[in-house]
């Protein structure tokens, strides 16, 4: 049956190629324009998506030879056919090279084919276009904004027709902004409903009631809350009534977005995350006027408490249904500590796909500072990098007040293969600037295994084991601190650090390791401040 089955979605995906590429689809997507390029969208709205270079460069009719898409690698191919380039152009830049580039383009690529079509790459080409117009359009010939203005509606016809059939949530939500800006500045009602309706749909099924991506991951969160101001944006600046759907909607996402970044300014690396700058894109947001709070501790399966000088974190998140855990690591009750702006106590982030063994290395519970039982996650990841046997918190529990801190959960993830539950409490003391932990193991099965807990710290920290072997040593910045654990064995490991992007380091984990031998268990550490 999984032949048979296989054989059948390779000949409907080799009618489907068939199709696109025929006239019969080319006719479909050719439809006329009625309207006229009406609204001007300002590019400075783009300035959140996309980085502008300091200096800005010109072109002019003698280098248009050399900025085709013939003989570029991958990576060069998708930055040249996206367009984006055309923000970083100086826009004294001649219109005439600009407009004959296009041109040539059109003649090349005006009908469908697989890569210069690629939906991500199209929607982010119709956004680029649109709002660079005063160098794509303007002063331009009638008959060249005859010929630009079938291309746009060709291409977003296009999106419409791919758009459910597109896997990725981001590229739908791309797909979204390029379909309603098409609509918004052709004043065509159907675009405008089409992609707004569209929208709603995806992040109905893609959001929680909180307004937290399903997926529990940041950089989605931060994602969807760009793309959502930029529409609003547009919306506003065409004159256009906004969609109460689009202010809704950024509300929540920005109480996600104060949880988890403005109350912190430091990145949490959990599911999928890795260390960013947003300080950018809250510089855009008070430009523009936004401002966002929120005051709860506990938010999107995460539980953050902080005062001044400390914070303390934990994913206390259930797995997400299947289809959202693409970047979903095991690390249910991993815990960060920040101290004074500075990671004390980190996860080890996250690797994307570009290298399949590191990025699955990444998404281990070895790589998060949590329980591994006989060297296994609490999560599996199947053949498709999706997480197909997840877990459940069955246990929360939080305390903040003024000198004491306590964060209490458990979650069912060994229960199937060791029939055990793990529990982790911890409490902070701030007047004695100490944390204690316990990890409880709770097993129905009688027989024993091997269990291993890692504290993981960023590259640039420093670790002593002492002579007695019962304490180690960590040097953050100028503050020392001291971890023990009385009844098991403590050392000190080498690992992989993945939290800046596409890259990785050599660092250090702190671990605890052990045989259970009793039904109940419970490992005790501290680590207090010298």
């Amino acid at each position: 049956m999984i032949y048979i089955n296989q054989f059948f979605s390779n000949v409907s995906k080799n009618l489907r190629k068939l199709y696109l590429n025929s006239n019969i689809y080319d006719r479909k997507i050719s439809k006329k324009i009625t309207n006229n390029f009406n609204y001007k969208p300002s590019p400075h709205l783009l300035s959140s998506l996309v980085k502008y270079q300091k200096k800005r460069f010109k072109i002019d009719v003698s280098s248009i030879s050399n900025l085709n898409s013939k003989n570029l690698d991958k990576k060069e191919f998708y930055k040249f056919n996206s367009f984006n380039w055309f923000l970083s152009l100086d826009l004294k830049s001649e219109k005439d090279a600009i407009q004959s580039l296009i041109s040539q383009w059109i003649q090349i690529n005006g009908k469908f084919n697989s890569k210069s079509w690629n939906f991500n790459l199209t929607a982010k080409r119709i956004i680029a276009w649109l709002s660079c117009h005063s160098l794509t359009f303007e002063k331009s010939s009638e008959k060249y904004k005859l010929i630009f203005n079938k291309i746009i509606q060709k291409q977003a016809n296009h999106l419409i027709s791919e758009i459910d059939k597109t896997q990725q949530i981001e590229n739908k939500i791309i797909g979204c902004a390029a379909i309603i800006l098409v609509g918004l500045c052709y004043k065509n009602q159907t675009y405008l409903d089409f992609g707004l309706g569209s929208l709603k749909k995806i992040t109905k099924m893609s959001l929680d009631n909180s307004g937290f991506p399903r997926s529990r991951n940041t950089k989605q969160l931060i994602f969807y809350l760009k793309y959502f101001i930029l529409i609003r944006e547009w919306y506003k600046e065409s004159q256009n009534q906004i969609p109460e759907y689009i202010d809704e909607t950024i509300f929540y996402l920005g109480q996600a977005y104060a949880f988890i970044w403005q109350n912190v300014n430091l990145d949490l690396l959990f599911n999928g995350n890795t260390n960013s700058d947003n300080v950018d894109f809250d510089n855009y947001l008070k430009r523009l006027g936004y401002k966002f709070k929120n005051d709860h501790h506990d938010y999107g399966g995460y539980i953050i408490l902080k005062d001044k000088n400390t914070l303390l974190s934990m994913d206390v998140g259930s797995t997400p249904n299947i289809k959202y855990t693409q970047d979903y690591q095991s690390g249910a009750l991993s815990f960060e500590i920040i101290r004074k702006g500075k990671k004390l106590i980190s996860n080890c982030g996250y690797y994307s796909k570009i290298n399949k063994k590191l990025n699955q290395i990444s998404r281990s519970t070895a790589s998060q500072s949590t329980l591994t039982i006989d060297d296994h996650s609490s999560c599996r990841i199947n053949g498709l990098s999706l997480i197909d046997r997840g877990l459940k918190i069955i246990k929360k529990e939080t305390v903040f007040e003024k000198n004491y801190w306590k964060i209490n959960a458990a979650h069912d993830g060994y229960s199937k293969n060791y029939g055990s539950i793990h529990e982790r409490k911890i409490e902070f003391y701030p007047e004695k600037m100490k944390f204690i932990g316990k990890d409880k193991i709770i097993k129905k099965k009688k027989y024993n295994y091997k269990f291993d807990i890692r504290f993981h710290f960023e590259p640039n920290i420093k670790l002593m084991k002492t002579q007695d072997n019962k304490t180690i040593l960590i040097e953050l910045a100028d503050e020392g601190w001291r971890f023990t654990c009385e009844d098991f064995e403590i050392n000190i490991d080498n690992g992989l650090y993945f939290g800046n992007k596409n890259s990785y380091t050599e660092n250090q984990n702190i671990f605890i390791s052990g045989v259970i031998n009793h039904q109940i268990e419970n490992i005790n550490w501290e680590i207090a401040k010298i």
